[in-house]
C-alpha cells in the first residue's frame, strides 16, 4: 500500500489544497493530510480546530485521514509509514521553494521522495495566507474555502 503524506500548515484549508488532495488519492492507496504544529508560531486557528475543519471538508474523499504533527515532516512521514510528500504547486514561485524544500528534506531521508501536482488554473492564486487577508479585512472568502471553513470563518465574525 502507498501512502503519501500531504502536510502543511492548512491555516486555513482552501480549495486548492483539496484540489491536490483529491488528484492524490487518485494516485496514491492513502493520503494523510498532515497538520504541521508549530509551537513557537500564534496560527490563525488553532491547530485542532484546523484538524476538525480539514475532517469535515474530506468527509466524502475515500482513502483520506487526518492527523496533526510536530518537527520534521521526514520524521513524521518514517513514523506513518509513507514513502511521498504530496505537495501542490500553483506557479513557479512554489515550484522553486519546493524545490528547496524537497532537497533538504532527500538530505535528512532519501527513502522519502517528493511528489508534485499541479492545481487547477481556478486555485493558481488561491493560499491560505490570501484568505487570511481577505477575512480579516471583512472580505467574502465562500468561493476560495470549503463550506465548512466558510461556515465556521461566518460564525467567528
Amino acid at each position: 500500500m502507498k501512502t503519501a503524506i500531504f502536510a502543511g500548515s492548512f491555516d486555513p484549508i482552501t480549495n486548492g489544497h483539496l484540489d491536490i488532495l483529491k488528484s492524490g488519492t487518485e494516485i496514491f492507496d492513502k493520503v494523510i493530510i498532515a497538520v504541521s504544529y508549530n509551537a513557537n508560531k500564534k496560527g490563525f486557528l488553532p491547530v485542532e480546530t484546523r484538524v476538525k475543519l480539514i475532517e469535515e471538508s474530506v468527509r466524502s474523499i475515500k482513502n483520506t485521514e487526518v492527523d496533526y504533527y510536530a518537527g520534521l515532516t521526514v520524521e513524521y512521514a518514517k513514523k506513518r509509514g509513507a514513502s511521498v510528500l504530496l505537495r501542490g504547486l500553483r506557479n513557479a514561485g512554489d515550484f522553486e521553494y519546493e524545490t528547496q524544500l524537497s532537497q533538504t528534506n532527500a538530505a535528512l531521508n532519501n527513502s522519502i521522495k517528493s511528489v508534485y501536482l499541479i492545481t487547477k488554473p481556478e486555485y493558481c492564486f488561491v493560499s491560505s495566507s490570501a484568505v487570511r487577508e481577505i477575512f480579516q479585512n471583512g472580505g467574502d472568502v465562500s468561493k476560495f474555502v470549503p463550506a465548512p471553513v466558510a461556515e465556521y470563518l461566518k460564525n467567528i465574525r
